[in-house]
């Protein structure tokens, strides 16, 4: 049987819950929304992550274990991932495999989360072809059809990546206020763009997840092929290991990167940048906290 989209997900968090990281994880994402529920579940076992406002302790003291409450959520939430597809996600990032695999992991990880705590979960994909939104549901079954629908529409026959569409058609269709997730690629940031964002941030809170592109140049000679999405020119072998070229695209890259963060930080959009499977739970993990953090100091 062909493994899912959703299980090969699964499986990475699998790998990273013996760093821990998947239950710390899980623990981010609960204190994404606001408000702690009074209708009591379960209690179980402190772990590394866990809020220490959890823990109960008449329940540790008479049972000589740490351990937390656990309480079902009293209302559910809207969660909309927004995901930059076409051809441009189908190139490589830095671990040569193709960037819509990172997209598909980022987003199958937190819409796990999603599920689990009962949000519902839609996503919105497409190109300068046309945007599609899945419809918002709770099921894993759902998920997974919307995995699947942001690797078919990030194809190398795909039209361009259309990012400012992207933001227009959030900002025209998702009235009800939600956690936005949008994930797209280094694609420097318009003014178009931080005008788009700025509008979302005050209807939604909005995450950030960038992936990463594979460098065009290789930092050593090479006969690698190298070609651009948008146009197909493959990269002359001789320019790799080029000390001019290499550092040139380096200084364009980290101004760009430079910008964004500027932008985001000044809109108070937590952000995480992901380059292999294995660093997107970390780097996930990482933003969550840093949210958390960032909102404790209001």
């Amino acid at each position: 049987m062909t493994s899912t989209l959703l299980t090969r997900v699964k499986g990475r968090l699998f790998i990273h819950s013996r760093r821990k990281s998947a239950h710390a994880l899980e623990g981010a994402y609960a204190s994404l929304f606001h408000g702690r529920s009074l209708d009591f579940e379960d209690l179980r076992r402190y772990e590394h992550g866990d809020d220490i406002r959890d823990i109960d302790w008449r329940a540790t003291a008479r049972l000589s274990a740490l351990l937390v409450k656990r309480s079902r959520a009293s209302r559910m939430h809207s969660v909309v991932f927004a995901v930059d597809t076409g051809r441009d996600m189908a190139a490589l990032a830095p671990n040569e495999r193709p960037k819509s695999e990172l997209a598909i992991m980022a987003v199958g990880a937190l819409g796990v989360l999603s599920t689990r705590h009962g949000d519902e979960v839609s996503v919105l994909y497409g190109d300068a072809a046309g945007i599609g939104r899945t419809p918002p549901r709770r099921s894993e079954g759902a998920l997974e059809h919307a995995l699947r629908a942001i690797q078919r529409a990030s194809a190398p026959d795909a039209a361009p990546s259309d990012r400012q569409q992207l933001l227009t058609t959030v900002t025209r269709t998702v009235s009800k206020r939600a956690l936005l997730v949008i994930v797209t690629d280094e694609a420097p940031l318009t003014d178009a763009d931080e005008q788009g964002l700025r509008r979302l941030r005050v209807q939604h809170d909005v995450l950030w997840i960038t992936v990463r592109d594979a460098d065009p140049v290789l930092d050593r000679p090479s006969r690698a092929a190298r070609r651009d999405a948008e146009t197909g020119w493959a990269v002359p072998a001789f320019l790799h290991g080029h000390d001019d070229v290499v550092a040139e695209l380096s200084e364009a890259r980290e101004a760009a990167a430079a910008r964004r963060r500027e932008v985001l930080s000044t809109l108070e959009i937590s952000s995480a940048t992901v380059s292999t499977h294995d660093d997107v739970v970390p780097a996930l993990l990482s933003m969550l906290h840093r949210r958390k953090a960032a909102h404790a100091r209001r």
